[in-house]
């Protein structure tokens, strides 16, 4: 996993939800940062726009922690560039 790419994800709920970067870690719950369905949503759609990919709505359900997110982005995100290199 990416320090980059964690700091580019937490960066993105940090600026879509208005929280501080320092509260969000990669351990942290959606519940624990008081993320609902719909702010969810939103994020999942900021992170698309971001990285210029596309999360798979049964993907978008699994979500449900930092880290369930980031490691999504890394998988969509290497699976973009072996695409464009192949």
């Amino acid at each position: 996993m990416s320090d980059q790419l964690t700091a580019r994800v937490m960066q993105v709920i940090a600026k879509t939800q208005h929280l501080p970067a320092e509260s969000i870690a990669i351990d942290k719950t959606f519940a624990d940062l008081k993320i609902d369905s719909l702010d969810g949503m939103n994020i999942l759609f900021a992170v698309e726009s971001e990285f210029d990919i596309s999360i798979p709505d049964d993907r978008a359900a699994e979500i449900k922690t930092v880290r369930d997110m980031v490691e999504g982005i890394q998988k969509l995100v290497s699976a973009k560039e072996a695409a464009h290199q192949g």
